[in-house]
């Protein structure tokens, strides 16, 4: 008999900006919170996707910006 107890229990992750961690608005900050991962290594890949994408990182950014709520106090 296999025990699921373990599966049931669900984390869930909310993306939020960072208060903390930002240079601008806290987006690249709260991303990498939520992933797990460096900040800087978020805001490199934002600065190649403006470069490569012809100005859709910025675009990306200022959607999260105002879509993204900021973490709590």
């Amino acid at each position: 008999m296999t025990n699921y107890s373990d599966a049931d229990t669900k984390t869930t992750r909310t993306l939020r900006r960072s208060r903390t961690d930002k240079m601008v608005a806290g987006v690249c900050g709260g991303v990498a919170k939520t992933l797990g991962i460096d900040a800087a290594l978020v805001r490199i890949g934002l600065v190649v996707a403006t470069i490569l994408g012809f100005g859709t990182g910025v675009l990306i950014y200022l959607a999260c910006w105002i879509l993204m709520p900021e973490e709590a106090a």
